[in-house]
């Protein structure tokens, strides 16, 4: 039986592993400093160039989440399409293949307590003592230690466990235990949220033969396919587009372990005849390499020629909610809060469709359209409540000292509190506009309601307008208000209007010149938005 200590020591080794995997990838991207966005950013010429980016970064950063995550962040920034986030995803899911080939080609061929004290002394140092890039490579260094020295320990928790444990259900072969094993990479990736890990435990068991290849291969499968959870979590209550771009690693997932399953026996044959041209023999880890790296590449194979296809098709899920309600954000994702670039990027976004929201509910307004409807208060309420969701997601941004970011979110938070101040003055408008005032008053709010739709249009055109020129547009409508509203005045001055029809005229020309000032100042702080990329 397995006494208590080596449950401890292989659940220690677990534990090691998984600290030396986030020290590893939290300090390897804060080492590569830009490199991370900049090679996403470029993935945007081809799907092929896409794939080979995402198989580079994962291989930099060892997680295949990490980018994932990263790439979800891309599209709900509008800085990459769905298309160049599914190769971004397939290329990710080949890159995670290196975890395989640093255990397998390191982890049983060196005393690795050697080889991951002097790492974790050196990054221990590097790590105290910098700062910035030079800290986190050090953070990266101890990571790599710690990482195989979890791995000893693994190796030393499976190499006296022959005859304890009973692998036997699972070690026979045919189509049940191979069904079983699989199960079992998905059940160890789940519980661990780390393929990495499931597969450490996995060519670890299977060096000391506690595992026949077959069921070893088919456990590779299962943690291949168990990876998807980790997305599955993340885009739960996220947007479309974070759901899309899950979707589509899931199905390249699931495609990629059915077939794999099904020419199992080859793919162990091919990799041992690969081991022994590469003059491996039958290391057990290094053919488990193998076949990881070809479950990814047969995943890629099968599922590449229908890529536009599956685009179009995940183009036209998970929509209908947000379509139903204006008010669920389009781009504002969790995920992201941690790169604060693309939180910006996404609020800007997000905030774009507030404006445009609530520009088309001014002109509707003042065009007098619908104004007595129900719906159209829906709307408002619709277009508030985006605005109360755009600023809990700016407040939850972690500026980490960047200037950029600190200079945008007060910015942001200020266009957003425009925006809704413009569905308050379109409901005042709306409860001053039922009834007829009579053809005097008419005809001066229309004049007033011309000169508004035209400064509107200049709030629209914010992007490609200098302040100046909103300056000059709210300068015109100003006079313009002023007229109509002295006008208003004297014909009420004459008699020539009763009190009410004057009181109502004159409310509505304040709540069409709230919407005008706010709609400019909101135009006049998103053309001072600073450009960034990715």
């Amino acid at each position: 039986m397995l006494n208590w200590t080596a449950i401890a020591n292989f659940l220690g080794g677990i534990g090691l592993f998984l600290l030396g995997m986030r020290l590893m990838t939290d300090g390897l991207k804060v080492a590569a400093g830009g490199a991370l966005h900049e090679l996403l950013g470029t993935a945007t010429n081809s799907p092929f160039r896409a794939l080979l980016s995402g198989a580079a970064i994962t291989a930099l950063v060892q997680s295949s989440s990490a980018v994932i995550f990263a790439t979800i962040g891309f599209v709900n920034s509008g800085l990459l399409s769905l298309g160049q986030a599914v190769g971004l995803i397939f290329g990710a899911n080949l890159g995670t293949t290196l975890t395989s080939w640093i255990v397998a080609l390191v982890g049983f061929k060196l005393d690795l307590k050697l080889f991951a004290m002097p790492l974790v002394a050196l990054g221990t140092a590097l790590w105290l003592t910098g700062a910035g890039r030079r800290s986190a490579l050090g953070q990266a260094l101890v990571g790599f230690g710690v990482f195989f020295l979890g791995l000893d320990v693994l190796k030393e928790a499976f190499s006296g466990a022959g005859d304890a444990l009973d692998l036997s259900v699972i070690a026979g072969g045919g189509v049940l235990a191979i069904l079983m094993s699989a199960a079992i990479g998905v059940v160890l990736t789940l519980l661990m949220q780390s393929s990495s890990a499931a597969l450490a435990v996995t060519l670890t068991a299977a060096s000391q033969h506690l595992l026949a290849l077959e069921a070893a291969a088919a456990m590779v499968i299962g943690a291949n396919v168990g990876t998807t959870s980790t997305a599955l979590f993340a885009t739960l209550g996220a947007t479309s587009a974070a759901r899309r771009t899950a979707a589509a690693h899931v199905i390249f997932n699931l495609v990629a372990g059915a077939i794999a399953l099904l020419l199992l026996p080859w793919l162990v044959k091919s990799a041992r005849v690969l081991g022994d041209l590469a003059g491996a023999g039958e290391l057990p880890a290094t053919i488990l390499a193998i076949v990881h790296t070809q479950v990814n590449l047969l995943g890629i194979a099968a599922v590449w020629p229908m890529l536009p296809w599956l685009v179009g098709w995940l183009e036209h899920r998970f929509s209908a909610a947000e379509r139903a309600d204006h008010s669920l954000p389009r781009h504002l994702d969790d995920n992201v809060l941690a790169t604060p670039r693309l939180a910006l990027d996404a609020l800007h976004l997000e905030l774009d469709r507030m404006g445009e929201m609530s520009l088309a509910q001014a002109r509707a307004a003042l065009s007098l359209e619908g104004l007595g409807e129900p719906e159209f208060e829906q709307e408002i309420e619709k277009l508030e409540d985006l605005g109360t969701r755009i600023i809990d997601f700016a407040s939850r941004i972690n500026s980490g000292g960047d200037e950029i970011i600190d200079h945008a979110l007060p910015a942001t938070l200020r266009v957003a509190q425009y925006y809704r101040a413009i569905a308050e003055a379109v409901r005042d408008l709306r409860r001053a506009a039922p009834g007829g005032v009579g053809p005097i008053a008419d005809d001066i709010l229309i004049r007033l309601g011309t000169a508004a739709s035209r400064a509107l249009s200049g709030a629209t055109a914010a992007r490609t307008e200098p302040a100046a020129t909103l300056d000059e547009i709210l300068a015109a409508f100003e006079i313009e208000y002023q007229q109509c509203k002295a006008e208003l005045l004297r014909r009420g001055s004459r008699g020539e209007l009763r009190s009410v029809v004057l009181v109502r005229s004159l409310d509505r020309l304040s709540a069409t010149r709230r919407i005008v000032e706010q709609a400019l100042k909101a135009a006049k702080l998103k053309a001072q938005r600073p450009m960034q990329g990715p």
